[in-house]
């Protein structure tokens, strides 16, 4: 496995992060697996090499932590993986159980904590941008969780890259913590973040973890919908709400195929091996609720595309409307 930094942090992690979204309890969301049937993955990812592993408080309303926590700390000395979660969306009713609020947040880290079984996270993401809280309260809110030795460091997730230099500037002028990561949506189909995020990333060397490489399977070859395979592909809302694998994305679909075909790999293989392709990405965010798509995932990193084969995969992109950041 070869690690790589994390954005320009001297902490180090394996060029796949595993998503945890998956794994908590089937109560949250049917496709959910829970903690008997998610403990194998996170085990086999461990033993891979992975270290970097991906989770959030709303994730089956915190079982998600529970049951990722508990298999972490028993399958591997705490110093040897990274874990991130995140703040934000809703974990309750009440009108403070969201949001970006400093009671909100002070609250969150330890009720994560506490469901992780952990004295500290290694990387504490906002989840998504706050319109209803002010910058300045957030961001030194996450600055004293840092300081209070509860996160090591800070990310972000998908917003417009101005709220995110407005947020990075208010950190620097007031000496107060910056976000290291940024985890947008990025894949063959959804490049948005390409115009602005990522260069911005690159150039302030923070680190990108794009989350759903393969567009919530659509890249896979997965079908959507009512005909979908799986539960999640028949059920999912988002893929439907952010329009993944619509008609202008076929003939993306179409090249990923072919390339696919004549490699003769997985289309998700390539799929991941081109977002790893991007110099400003760290490390993917990957699902796995099957062992192939496991073992997919730790296959890509085999590969090395070719200027042909990305100009290949890339030229029948078509513009989309900005999606994930809601």
């Amino acid at each position: 496995m070869d690690y790589k930094r994390l954005g320009t942090t001297g902490t180090k992690v394996s060029p796949l992060c595993l998503g945890t979204m998956t794994y908590g309890t089937p109560e949250w969301r049917d496709w959910v697996l829970d903690e008997q049937a998610s403990r194998p993955f996170l085990k086999e990812a461990l033993d891979a090499g992975i270290n970097f592993f991906d989770t959030a408080d709303m994730y089956s309303l915190g079982e998600s932590e529970r049951v990722v926590g508990k298999a972490l700390n028993d399958y591997a000395p705490r110093e040897d993986f990274v874990l991130a979660t995140k703040v934000y969306n809703p974990v309750g009713d009440g009108p403070n159980d969201r949001g970006l609020s400093r009671k909100h947040i002070m609250h969150a880290i330890d009720s994560s904590l506490t469901r992780l079984g952990m004295d500290h996270v290694d990387l504490y993401q906002i989840h998504r941008w706050d319109y209803d809280t002010p910058v300045e309260e957030f961001m030194e809110a996450l600055h004293d969780v840092v300081k209070a030795g509860k996160a090591r460091y800070i990310g972000a997730s998908s917003m417009y890259a101005w709220q995110f230099a407005k947020a990075q500037h208010i950190a620097e002028s007031n000496g107060w913590t910056k976000f290291v990561t940024m985890q947008p949506m990025y894949n063959l189909v959804y490049r948005e973040e390409e115009r602005e995020m990522l260069p911005q990333c690159r150039d302030q060397g923070v680190g990108v973890i794009p989350w759903s490489p393969l567009a919530r399977g659509v890249l896979a070859g997965k079908k959507q919908g009512d005909t979908g395979e799986s539960t999640r592909s028949r059920t999912d809302a988002n893929t439907r709400k952010w329009n993944l694998g619509a008609d202008i994305d076929q003939p993306v679909i179409d090249a990923l195929t072919t390339v696919a075909e004549a490699r003769g790999v997985s289309m998700a293989q390539i799929a991941l091996a081109w977002v790893r392709s991007n110099p400003a990405v760290t490390a993917p965010i990957i699902g796995a609720s099957k062992e192939r798509h496991l073992e997919e995932a730790i296959a890509s990193l085999d590969i090395t595309l070719t200027d042909d084969e990305k100009t290949t995969l890339e030229a029948p992109y078509q513009p989309h409307a900005i999606a994930g950041h809601v």
